[in-house]
């Protein structure tokens, strides 16, 4: 029987927020183009402007889009563009 020693994994709450946010993203993302808009300036439109009405109700997208925290959702998109 063999006794290797596993690495302790670790646990990030941090981690598991930011890819709720990123699931959360990618179905808003899935929604618009599935409804003939382009994802990106609908996104940005929306984080700029804190206007829902720039993402479709399709697909609960608009619900699902509020549930992230613009700010936070900033502070993400940076660091991960950064590699931080």
């Amino acid at each position: 029987m063999s006794t290797q020693k596993q690495p302790t994994q670790t646990f990030s709450i941090q981690q598991t927020h930011e890819l709720e946010m990123k699931q959360a993203l990618q179905e808003v993302y899935v929604a618009l183009i599935e409804k003939g808009y382009n994802p990106i300036d609908q996104i940005v439109g929306y984080i700029l402007s804190e206007d829902p009405t720039y993402i479709t109700n399709y697909k609960n997208a608009r619900g699902i889009i509020r549930r992230i925290d613009i700010d936070e959702l900033l502070n993400t998109l940076v660091k991960n563009y950064l590699g931080v």
